[in-house]
This record gives structure tokens, C-alpha cells and sequence, in this order.
């Protein structure tokens, strides 16, 4: 994918908005190639006999949620460790920062692209593998999970990895105490409200950092 589709827009400089696009449109193709070679009918994966769930606080959390909850902490630790304390991690936020620089002091920018794209990769299939232990499977089930993912990043910060688990908490929290009030139907309506404020309002999100252009 990154040879067919992401090289050749590097190679032309193309703006971040370009690469978007051009994700949205990769993301829309495997998933209509998915439906196609396997069918669009939904799936489960049973994990054993329905069972009561923990009262914690007024709320009722199943087993497979606490799993769910416990991998992704874990998972973000790793990562976090993984980029500030390895030579490759290191490696990754040069290239992130400026490619050029980096290539100059002699690491390959496409080598770390790709090895980044490999992890973020890894990370989004095991994402998908805990949320089917909880939800259906079928093959539109990730776009609403993109599109949170991309508004925790927001809210947290763009670059941070603690900042992106603190967003996905603060969307989480809020929207379903925003549900407990209202119909569960603005579910997603919530979100993108709360996208919209922290657009006008801080755009670096709680724990991105402010740039000049933000000022503005």
C-alpha cells in the first residue's frame, strides 16, 4: 500500500489533506475488497457463556471490557517506552519532526516510514480483535472507530500518545454521559461537537503542543 500509494505522493510533496484523502479512499477500497471476497454478512466470536457483569460505580462492566481496557493500557505503555526510549523510536519522532534533517544525519526517512506504518498496522489489527471479542464483525465496522480515533487524537493532542489515551477517555466519558441524558441516537453527534469546540477553542488539544499558526 505505502509503495503503491503513499511513496508516490512523498515523491510530489503532497499536503497533509492529500494524504488524508488518499486514506479515506485506501481505507474504502480494502473494505468494499473485504465485503467482496468474504461477504458482507455479520459475524460473532463467542467467548464463552453470557455472564453477569461488575457493578462498579453505577455501571455495569463486562469481563471482556476490563480485558479490552487492560490491553490498551498495556499496548500504550509499550508504545510510549518503544518512542522515547528506543534508538527506532528515537529514529520515528526525528523523521517525524523533520525528514530532511534526519536523512542528513544518516536515517533512511522511507525505511522509518514503513516501519511505522508495520506498527501502527499491528496495533490497528489487535484493536480490531478486542473490539470483536465485544461488538459484531463485519466489514464496515471500523470506520466509526477511525473517525474516534482520529477525534481522540485531536482532543488529546496530535503526536502525543498519552495525550491520544486521555482524548479517547474524555470521548468516552463524555459520550455516554451525554447519552445518559438523551437519546442514545446523538451518540456520535456528541463527538463531533466536542470536535468542533476543541477546534475553535484549543486546537492543540490537552497535551499537543501550541505552534504559531494555532496562535493565529
Amino acid at each position: 500500500i505505502d509503495r503503491f500509494v503513499y511513496y508516490p505522493l512523498r515523491k510530489r510533496n503532497a499536503s497533509n489533506l492529500i494524504f488524508l484523502l488518499a486514506s479515506f479512499g485506501v481505507f474504502i477500497f480494502l473494505q468494499n475488497l473485504i465485503q467482496l471476497i468474504y461477504g458482507a454478512q455479520i459475524l460473532t466470536i463467542r467467548t464463552g457463556p453470557v455472564k453477569e457483569g461488575h457493578h462498579f460505580l453505577g455501571a455495569v462492566i463486562t469481563d471482556i471490557q476490563i480485558l479490552i481496557l487492560m490491553v490498551s493500557i498495556i499496548l500504550m505503555i509499550v508504545l510510549w517506552l518503544f518512542i522515547q526510549k528506543t534508538k527506532l523510536g528515537k529514529a520515528m519522532r526525528a523523521v517525524s519532526d523533520d525528514p530532511i534533517a534526519a536523512n542528513i544525519v544518516g536515517i533512511n526517512p522511507e525505511k522509518i516510514i514503513l516501519t511505522s506504518f508495520a506498527i501502527g498496522s499491528a496495533l490497528a489489527g489487535a484493536a480490531g480483535i478486542l473490539i470483536s471479542f465485544e461488538t459484531n464483525i463485519e466489514p464496515t465496522m471500523g470506520f466509526s472507530a477511525l473517525l474516534k480515533g482520529i477525534i481522540a487524537s485531536i482532543i488529546g493532542g496530535i503526536g502525543s500518545i498519552p495525550g491520544a489515551v486521555l482524548g479517547g477517555f474524555f470521548l468516552g466519558l463524555a459520550e455516554n454521559l451525554g447519552i445518559w441524558k438523551i437519546s442514545a441516537g446523538w451518540k456520535d453527534c456528541i463527538a463531533f461537537v466536542i470536535l468542533i469546540v476543541f477546534l475553535l477553542i484549543r486546537p492543540w488539544g490537552f497535551l499537543g503542543t501550541k505552534t504559531e499558526k494555532d496562535t493565529i
